[in-house]
């Protein structure tokens, strides 16, 4: 399918930048820097085993319009996912149909982590486009680990 074929017929709009996730064997040293000298306020906490994970949640802005900061370290610096490499893990980005997204994507051979549609962090649906692609997905990410995150009405209406 030609590129401008495939522009026309995506039955979903990505709505703009839902978080940036930045990882590191440490999250103190991070939320010195986010929360200590930049100011960003913490909203929440999360930990996944199943994610491997440990993180501060912040806000940038307010709104439909606000931006999370994720601050990741490890559970297990050994086990994977390694959410601390590369420190810059993922961005997110809202999705106004999620599964009418992963639906398409899957069918213009686009590869996904496993897991498939779940909870995040936020409370929000979530899925991971894979950094890289292989033989029988071959398009991925492009070396970027992509959250598509299902916007809430009030974004959808506000985007």
């Amino acid at each position: 399918m030609s590129e401008s074929a495939a522009t026309t017929d995506r039955p979903f709009r990505v709505l703009g930048i839902q978080q940036v996730a930045i990882g590191g064997l440490d999250k103190g040293a991070l939320s010195g820097l986010w929360t200590g000298l930049l100011g960003v306020e913490k909203v929440g906490d999360y930990v996944a085993e199943s994610e491997n994970v440990d993180e501060d949640i912040l806000r940038l802005g307010s709104g439909v319009h606000a931006v999370e900061i994720d601050l990741m370290q490890p559970l297990d610096p050994e086990v994977a996912p390694k959410v601390h490499v590369p420190p810059l893990n993922h961005i997110g980005l809202w999705i106004d149909d999620l599964p009418a997204a992963v639906d398409w994507l899957t069918e213009q051979g686009m590869r996904f982590t496993p897991g498939g549609i779940r909870r995040g962090a936020s409370g929000h649906d979530v899925c991971f486009m894979h950094p890289k692609g292989n033989e029988a997905t071959p398009r991925s990410g492009e070396g970027v680990l992509i959250e598509l995150v299902q916007a809430p009405a009030d974004v959808i209406a506000a985007l």
